[in-house]
């Protein structure tokens, strides 16, 4: 990272983070009628953040729209009793373009990506606040993310972070955790403290101590726990000090880099007009003889300033509430509280009754709860099914095809041709598996590649193909050449080096998508069998239960 752009973003050779607070919201950035897109398809995030929705009573759901780079079409989910359809995208322009008034870009990309779909996000105009839940994002991409979200007035939540939730209004992916959590920690309504923290983790914990003790939350914001935080502590307490619902703040820091003492700089220079109670945890770092590596990147003390104990005093001289140790934060919080309603600074919010939220089917009928009956009787097939015939099963034969034969006669190398279709936003067909994996290959493939070796003049597209794999497996366990991709790969071979057929004849072949005709021609066949076991089982007409379909525009 050159020195300029260190000196613009405020790091000193300690690796501290100052974030003008010019540059950051001054304000709230979440209500009720807050809108995502949500990056790197995640069923069980995206539905807490649907059933948080209906918790609180949201009339439109938090999510709309998701983004899966290779993928586009809809995506079930559940909206309280009600199942919807989410647009995926595969592109974050076309995303935003579909959804202008969602503001918040929610990142589950994997840290190797997280950087450049982050700076995507933030250089869409709709696009306000960026939230990134990846950890190990290096450390000089993140430096260019802050410099440009606060150049363009935007807010970077993350790395490493769980995000942040507006209690009653909006959350963030995982945040505060079950529904059972957010229901005992009060957060499907408003309560009137602001609280940030770098740990998702112990944000948990602290949602569930702050609504024993006070009416609850307002809102609550993880920073994330690597070195360069997007945003400070500071920044999110300076906006609270800003918001009339919060009448007072509590704050979670950590051992490892001066982030707090923004913090401290702020309370002295008068900044802060509502009382802070804070903690920096890590003070049992000092038992240990040499220093010690906490469980985030920044939690580690540089020295004593970055101590808890230098910082825990620091705080308390500037005018914080700060306990003699964790186990009396809960009193503190408590104390200030009581002390606020006591001056007729805060009328208590009292408790609603939240609605409940309906239980998934696959669970219920996992814990015994309820009983469904099946739709078909059958002798011949298992759960497998029939009509399971497109471009993601099967269809991948023809796409592998096409792909492979296109990259390998442009003679692109492994890493042109995989970069160039992530690029694109497409996955590479015939490339990966839910279960086979590096270590657990799939006999089907070493099969067949066996039998080629032996019986085919030629196996140049497959030996192409396996050379993509090897490029494939550097990234991920489990990008192996499936059975659709070696069958794919195969066929071109067997086209080519049979002599039967010419180059325009080959590519026609490949064009029109004909290898997926052995999988219809395969289920075919099944389908005279269903229907001969239905007429021996003496089976009525079957007809789907229209129930099951989603009609959607």
């Amino acid at each position: 990272m050159p020195a300029e752009l260190n000196r613009a973003l405020g790091l000193s050779r300690f690796g501290c983070l100052f974030l003008a607070f010019s540059h950051m919201a001054t304000g709230q950035i979440f209500s009720r009628n807050t809108q995502a897109l949500f990056y790197n398809y995640k069923q069980l995030p995206i539905q807490r953040m649907l059933d948080f929705d209906f918790l609180c009573g949201r009339e439109t759901p938090s999510v709309a729209g998701i983004i899966n780079p290779g993928s586009e079409g809809f995506q079930k989910l559940f909206f309280g009793q009600e199942e919807i359809a989410i647009p995926v995208h595969s592109m974050i322009e076309a995303a935003c373009s579909a959804h202008p008034t969602a503001d918040v870009f929610i990142n589950f990309a994997s840290f190797r990506s997280a950087a450049a779909s982050s700076m995507s996000a933030l250089k869409q105009p709709t696009i306000r606040v960026v939230a990134i839940i990846a950890e190990g994002v290096p450390e000089s991409d993140t430096k260019q993310l802050i410099a440009y979200a606060r150049a363009n007035n935007k807010v970077l939540i993350g790395p490493a972070t769980v995000g942040g939730i507006q209690a009653g209004a909006f959350k963030i992916g995982d945040t505060a955790g079950t529904i059972d959590n957010i229901i005992q920690c009060k957060l499907y309504r408003p309560g009137s403290v602001g609280f940030v923290s770098k740990s998702g983790g112990m944000s948990n914990e602290l949602y569930n101590t702050i609504a024993r003790v006070t009416d609850g939350i307002y809102e609550g914001i993880a920073i994330g726990g690597d070195v360069f935080p997007g945003s400070t502590l500071s920044d999110h307490v300076l906006r609270f000090n800003n918001m009339p619902q919060v009448k007072m703040m509590v704050v979670l820091g950590e051992l490892g880099g001066r982030d707090e003492y923004s913090l401290v700089e702020a309370l002295k220079d008068g900044k802060v007009h509502k009382p802070v109670v804070a903690w920096v945890s890590g003070t049992c770092a000092r038992l240990f003889k040499s220093e010690v590596q906490f469980g985030h990147a920044g939690a580690k003390s540089g020295g004593e300033l970055e101590s808890a104990q230098a910082k825990n005093q620091a705080l308390r001289e500037a005018g914080a509430v700060v306990p003699t140790s964790y186990e009396a934060f809960e009193t503190a919080i408590k104390e200030t509280f009581e002390k606020l309603v006591e001056e007729g600074k805060i009328a208590p919010v009292p408790d609603v009754e939240p609605p409940q939220i309906p239980e998934d089917l696959k669970y219920a009928i996992k814990s015994g709860k309820v009983r469904a009956p099946t739709h078909i009787i059958s002798t011949i097939s298992d759960d497998r099914g029939l009509l399971t015939i497109g471009p993601r099963f099967g269809g991948a034969i023809d796409d592998a095809a096409r792909y492979f034969k296109d990259a390998c006669d442009r003679g692109l190398t492994p890493y042109e041709f995989v970069e160039g279709m992530k690029k694109k936003g497409i996955r590479v067909p015939g490339i990966g598996h839910r279960i086979k994996s590096r270590d657990n290959r799939d006999k089907r493939v070493q099969l067949l590649q066996q039998y080629a070796h032996t019986h085919f003049p030629s196996v140049k597209y497959m030996e192409y193909a396996v050379q993509v794999e090897a490029y494939t497996l550097s990234k991920a366990n489990n990008l192996v050449l499936n059975v659709d991709g070696a069958i794919g790969s195969l066929f071109l071979d067997l086209l080519a080096g049979s002599g039967m057929f010419s180059k325009q004849e080959i590519d026609e072949i490949v064009e029109i998508g004909y290898l997926n005709g052995l999988f219809v021609l395969a289920r075919s066949i099944g389908l005279i069998g269903h229907t001969f076991d239905q007429k021996r089982l003496k089976q009525p007409l079957y007809r789907h239960p229209w129930e099951d379909v989603l009609y959607t525009k």
